[in-house]
């Protein structure tokens, strides 16, 4: 143990409070990556030179895109929570499923519901699928890093007892210093990937559909891996065979995806 551990940072999870009326900071993380990544959104969309010739979200389509992308990813990443990670305290407990404030969301479930979101609303439009997915993906980091701050200011998803120098104690992680987990996984998916798929999109990677998105689902199983190495697992679910853990496991399929989709954007010709 160190001889000195950072104290950890008390910060009410409430953000704002008026009456009986609540807003936390993890409410305003998912605002504040939805604002931003339609904003975003609207400006690649709006840029010719960067797509080619190919068909994608005029920029007011982007403002319906993104209610369906948001509903998917509430709706996804709450089921995702329920089946992945805690089914048998749900098939007791009905009802608490529906109770998304007590908190509880999987990543790899919001992922699909965004997608099949997204989907959606490219057929009602006419719209080819891939050019919708990259763009929502380009965009998509800024809400990962908000998300994990948020799980910092919460003290959720802690790190691993560890003896580093900047090792905190959480207030619900006992006594050990751990590693502040939630900052790891906010600089590789947040920063380090929204600068990967930035580089990509700024670099003609549009005129190839399914590359940008094929590298985000690839670098964030690959951020994803990396962070769990030094996350706690679930109390629910601990670790899984070869010491893995349920987020390296979802990661996989991610990656293989991901890698496929690269590799068919690659040998495609770029549209001029």
């Amino acid at each position: 143990m160190p001889l000195f551990v950072l104290p950890f940072p008390i910060i009410d999870p409430i953000a704002v409070s008026v009456g009986p009326l609540a807003i936390r900071w993890y409410a305003l993380a998912y605002v504040a990556g939805l604002l931003l990544g339609w904003w975003l959104a609207k400006r690649i969309a709006a840029n010719d030179a960067l797509w080619g010739a190919v068909r994608r979200p005029a920029p007011l389509d982007v403002d319906d895109l993104i209610l369906w992308v948001a509903f998917g990813v509430i709706l996804g990443g709450r089921i995702g929570y329920v089946l992945f990670y805690n089914p048998g305290y749900y098939a007791e407990n009905p009802l608490e499923a529906l109770q998304v404030w007590h908190g509880g969301m999987s990543f790899h479930g919001g992922l699909m519901g965004a997608a099949l979101g997204a989907f959606a609303f490219g057929r009602s439009r006419g719209l080819p699928a891939l050019p919708i997915f990259d763009l929502a993906t380009a965009v998509a980091p800024i809400g990962l890093f908000f998300g994990r701050v948020a799980n910092f200011i919460n003290g959720e998803l802690y790190g691993r007892a560890a003896d580093v120098p900047w090792a905190m104690a959480f207030p619900h992680g006992g006594p050990e210093p751990r590693h502040p987990s939630q900052l790891y996984q906010a600089a590789l998916e947040g920063v380090a990937l929204f600068v990967l798929v930035q580089i990509l999109v700024r670099s003609g990677a549009l005129k190839r559909p399914g590359l940008v998105g094929g590298a985000f689902l690839a670098g964030y199983a690959v951020a994803r891996i990396i962070g769990e190495l030094f996350r706690e697992p679930d109390a629910q679910i601990g670790f899984l065979a070869f010491g893995g853990t349920m987020g390296q496991l979802l990661s996989l399929p991610m990656l293989a995806l991901g890698l496929a989709l690269i590799v068919r954007a690659r040998r495609s010709t770029p549209a001029a």
